[in-house]
């Protein structure tokens, strides 16, 4: 069986913060270091093969805490740059602002991409940065959601459908009679994007299905195998139709007991970053 495991960060110091923080890279607050153990102890008894993660801190330490708590030896942790969360450009560390009638009304006018970057740049220049209502518009030298859609796609080849291609075609290294289990540690807009691209190779995936809005530590797994029908090769950049379950999403039962000194909630900016966004193509 093949899996895969997207694990958003625990709770990191910039997440107590409304501010835009996307490779501002602030480490594990208390609490997410927390969480980040909780979240290892729960995987002890879950082998896991290979670990990538985002380099960024708070990404990086959770990995770390998964790593430590698999039998030895370890399994290998990897770091790679397409796996950190969407850039927000001038905007990274400046205040979160979700409401803007002026880029809303901009979103709904006859060309809404020109519109909406001409509200961004005039709100930037007074130090105001809202929430984007659009997937093509960004912050000045920043990503846009499909800037993000395609660091995503590029970031599932390089960590799991070149695993995948060894464990369906193997020869000296994956056996497709084990079982063979990848963990990504990442961030609650690139995860949505993640899952998203991967679902996408499942032609019989429900597509419009949502899978935002994970909470810190939460993991979504899925079990992925080839579409009955398909003989040959393939290569990572033209895999054959997937078969893709979802068999866990946004799960945080490792938190149980956990003391957190108050509710989790999504609320504001704590919200957007787990990937609930509201926005329009």
């Amino acid at each position: 069986m093949f899996t895969i495991t997207f694990i958003r960060h625990g709770e990191s110091e910039d997440n107590l913060k409304n501010i835009w923080a996307g490779w501002k890279d602030a480490p594990l607050s208390d609490l997410g270091v927390k969480q980040a153990k909780a979240l290892g102890a729960s995987f002890s008894s879950t082998p896991v093969s290979i670990i990538y993660s985002s380099p960024l801190k708070r990404a990086y330490s959770t990995a770390l805490a998964v790593q430590q708590h698999q039998p030895l030896p370890h399994p290998l942790l990897i770091s790679n740059p397409d796996l950190r969360e969407q850039h927000f450009g001038i905007a990274e560390g400046r205040k979160w602002t979700e409401d803007s009638p002026a880029i809303d009304a901009a979103a709904a006018s006859p060309d809404p991409e020109s519109a909406v970057e001409k509200v961004i740049n005039e709100l930037a220049a007074q130090g105001i940065f809202p929430v984007i209502p659009t997937t093509k518009n960004k912050f000045p030298d920043g990503e846009s959601l499909d800037d993000l859609a395609r660091r995503a796609e590029r970031g599932l080849k390089e960590c799991v459908l070149n695993h995948l291609s060894e464990y369906f075609q193997p020869s000296d290294g994956i056996s497709s009679t084990d079982d063979y289990h990848v963990a990504v540690a990442s961030h609650g807009l690139c995860i949505s994007e993640l899952v998203a691209a991967l679902v996408k190779l499942d032609p019989l995936a429900d597509q419009t299905k949502s899978y935002r809005g994970l909470l810190n530590t939460a993991w979504t797994r899925a079990v992925i195998g080839i579409r009955d029908g398909f003989r040959g090769t393939f290569s990572v950049s033209s895999p054959p139709p997937l078969e893709v379950k979802i068999i866990h999403f946004n799960d945080i039962e490792h938190l149980k007991g956990l003391d957190t000194t108050g509710p989790i909630q999504l609320e504001g900016a704590r919200q957007y970053f787990a990937g609930n966004t509201s926005i329009s193509n």
